[in-house]
């Protein structure tokens, strides 16, 4: 089974993702902030990680430029998700993720785009 770890500040939001993720047969672990980003990587090791831009504290685009620039996390796929529509044009300043999705998303959309990330 494949492992998704999903990370939004709107419990709402990372209800949503768990649910619709779960039913289409992904393991999902959720965190509310990037705080302990890096320590659940190495105990839950996923496959995907969809990733907020806007985390309260935390800036999603820094977390995934530092998951891209680290050895054992740059090859792990990063879709980063943001209500703000004007972050997709520019991926390289937006951390270079894998992929971009803008809230609120389509749920279509999300789920070809994972598929796409975890058969790459």
């Amino acid at each position: 089974m494949q492992r998704i770890l999903a990370i939004d500040d709107d419990k709402d939001i990372l209800e949503i993702l768990q649910l619709i993720l779960e039913y289409k047969g992904y393991e999902v672990e959720t965190l509310a902030d990037g705080r302990h980003l890096f320590e659940t990587i190495k105990q839950y090791h996923p496959d995907l990680i969809i990733l907020d831009i806007m985390l309260g504290n935390f800036d999603g685009r820094k977390l995934c430029s530092e998951l891209k620039s680290h050895r054992d996390t740059r090859d792990i796929p990063v879709i980063l998700l943001s209500a703000s529509h004007t972050v997709h044009g520019n991926f390289h300043k937006n951390g270079n993720p894998d992929d971009f999705i803008a809230k609120p998303f389509d749920i279509d959309i999300l789920l070809n785009s994972v598929e796409r990330q975890l058969v790459a």
